[in-house]
C-alpha cells in the first residue's frame, strides 16, 4: 500500500505528515522526545482498513519550530490545518502521552472533527508544580547541551522495567528517534506542557466517545493516576496493559491495537 510523505505550512513552518490508506480516518499523535516514526509497525495495523494520517508536530521529527513555546493549542491546531488541508471531515485522534495533551486540546477546540479520541498513556491534568520543577530543568540541560543525558534516562524509563532487556532494540530505535529531535523543538513543547491548562470538563463530557489506555507499569503515570482518570470518565472505554509501561504500543501491540479496532468497529462509540 503506498504511502505519501506530506507536508503543509503551518505558522510559518513546515509541518510533515505521512497519509496512507482509505476510509475512515485515524490520527495519531506522537509524544515528547519522539515523532511520528514512532508509530511505525503500530500504526501500518490500521491502513489496509483505514485511512491513518501519522503527523510530526511541530518542534519534532522533521517539521520545523517557531519559537521558544509551541502550546497545545498551536499544535491541536496544525492537525487541524492537515485535515483542512485533506479535506477530512472527522477523525477518531489517538494520542500519546504529550500527543494526549495536543489530543485534548483538539478534543476542546474542536470537538466536530471528532468521531472519538484515544488518550494513550496520557491524561487531561495540567502539570503540577514538581513537574513544571523538572521540566525547566530538563530545559537547562538541553541548552547546557546536555540533550543526550534526558535521552538515556527518559527512554528506558518509559518501559516496563521488566522489558527494557526484552525490548533492547526498541529501546535503542526510540532513543535514536529522540536524538534526531533538534533542541529548539524540546524547549518549545516542554514550555508549551508546562503551559497547559487542566481538561477535566473536557473529559468529562459524555457525548464524544473516549478509550482511555493505561500502563499498570507506567513509571510516569502511575496506576492509581490512571484509576483517576478511570474514575473522572465512567463513559469511556477502559484497557489497562498489565505488561506496559508508558510504551504499550510498542510493549503490548496487538491487545492497543484490538481495543482501537473494536472502537472503530463501533463507529468510535
Amino acid at each position: 500500500m503506498k504511502t505519501m510523505e506530506k507536508t503543509i505550512t503551518y505558522h510559518g513552518q513546515e509541518v510533515r505528515y505521512r497519509d496512507q490508506g482509505s476510509g475512515s480516518c485515524l490520527v495519531f499523535l506522537h509524544g515528547y522526545l519522539e515523532s511520528g516514526e514512532i508509530w511505525n509497525g503500530f500504526a501500518d495495523m490500521f491502513s489496509p482498513n483505514f485511512r491513518v494520517i501519522v503527523p510530526d508536530l511541530p518542534g519534532h521529527g522533521v517539521s520545523g519550530t517557531w519559537g521558544k513555546v509551541h502550546t497545545m493549542e498551536e499544535l491541536a491546531g496544525a492537525v487541524r490545518a492537515i485535515l483542512q488541508e485533506e479535506k477530512i471531515d472527522k477523525i477518531l485522534l489517538v494520542g500519546h502521552s504529550m500527543g494526549g495533551y495536543v489530543t485534548m486540546a483538539f478534543a476542546d477546540l474542536y470537538p466536530e472533527s471528532l468521531l472519538g479520541y484515544v488518550l494513550f498513556h496520557s491524561t487531561c491534568f495540567a502539570d503540577s508544580e514538581e513537574k513544571k520543577r523538572n521540566r525547566q530543568r530538563e530545559i537547562s540541560l538541553v541548552l547546557c547541551g546536555k540533550k543526550c543525558q534526558i535521552i538515556n534516562v527518559n527512554i528506558p524509563k518509559g518501559f516496563a522495567n521488566d522489558n527494557v532487556e526484552r525490548l533492547r532494540n526498541e529501546v535503542e530505535r526510540v532513543r535514536d528517534i529522540a536524538l534526531d529531535n533538534p533542541e529548539e523543538g524540546i524547549v518549545a513543547m516542554l514550555n508549551g506542557m508546562m503551559q497547559r491548562p487542566d481538561r477535566t470538563s473536557v473529559l468529562q463530557d459524555s457525548s464524544l466517545p473516549l478509550l482511555l489506555i493505561g500502563g499498570m507499569k507506567d513509571n510516569y503515570i502511575p496506576a492509581e493516576v490512571f484509576e483517576r482518570l478511570v474514575g473522572l470518565a465512567p463513559h469511556a472505554r477502559v484497557l489497562r496493559l498489565n505488561g506496559s509501561g508508558h510504551m504499550g504500543f510498542i510493549e503490548e501491540p496487538e491487545l492497543a491495537a484490538g481495543a482501537i479496532f473494536r472502537m472503530l468497529d463501533d463507529g468510535g462509540e
